[in-house]
């Protein structure tokens, strides 16, 4: 736990900085010290805590219409995506999640690359299909980076808006595992004492941000997703 601790410290200054990352870099350790089904239910409960934080930190500069357009679609798919990976073996879950989190590495650049101004029927759009995605693969905030930042979101606002509209999402995908039975209170509590950690790393962050250059982002964003996925891949094979 000590362990598991630090690494939710340090995921959560980085994803402070970012904007996203702590579920990447937390998901291989919770896996490997509980196994894939009860570290996504962890994993969820931690990711609400990790999004108020940078919700209270950026308050004010929260766009709210994006939020409302993303979590509109977004809340009711990542309540079916949740209850679809509750039924899905936990080697198949391993396997999905780090084949994505590779796939997400061309997949982010293109999306950076494509995109242009988007609106909020672009957001709905988006909250359904990734607000899905983020039911049942834990995280998919390389996703919706580019979709905030094409909105015309930067630094402050992009934090606090991505954070606000993964709150709706996250909130959803933990109630869905409490009505599933899949919550108990042992994991509950796993998931608050982690998530604490990545409230004070992000509460950390904030000086850093505004000195992060764009490439230094895009850089740390692709060795995140490489390395958690290749670990869960060899997670499950072995």
């Amino acid at each position: 736990m000590l362990f598991v601790l630090i690494v939710g410290l340090v995921a959560g200054l980085v994803s402070g900085i970012i904007g996203t990352g702590s579920s990447i870099m937390l998901l291989p350790v919770l896996t490997y010290v509980y196994g894939p089904r009860e570290a996504i239910p962890i994993m969820a409960v931690a990711a609400v805590m990790a999004n108020v934080s940078r919700v209270l930190v950026w308050w004010r500069a929260v766009d709210w219409r994006a939020v409302a357009a993303y979590a509109a679609t977004g809340v009711p798919a990542a309540a079916l995506g949740a209850r679809t990976m509750l039924v899905l073996p936990p080697r198949a879950v391993d396997v999905a999640i780090g084949l994505f989190f590779l796939a997400m590495i061309p997949m982010r650049r293109w999306l950076a690359a494509t995109l242009r101004q988007l609106r909020p029927a672009h957001l709905a759009l988006a909250g359904a299909v990734i607000g899905f995605l983020t039911g049942i693969v834990v995280s998919t905030g390389p996703m919706s980076v580019p979709i905030f930042l094409g909105y015309g979101l930067t630094k402050g606002s992009f934090i606090a808006t991505e954070a606000a509209a993964s709150l709706a999402i996250y909130v959803t995908k933990t109630f869905t595992f409490q009505s599933f039975g899949a919550l108990p209170l042992a994991a509950l509590t796993k998931g608050l004492t982690v998530g604490g950690s990545l409230m004070v790393g992000s509460l950390l962050a904030k000086p850093f941000l505004i000195r992060l250059p764009p490439e230094t982002f895009r850089r740390i964003m692709d060795v995140l997703l490489l390395g958690t996925g290749a670990s869960l891949l060899w997670g499950a094979a072995i």
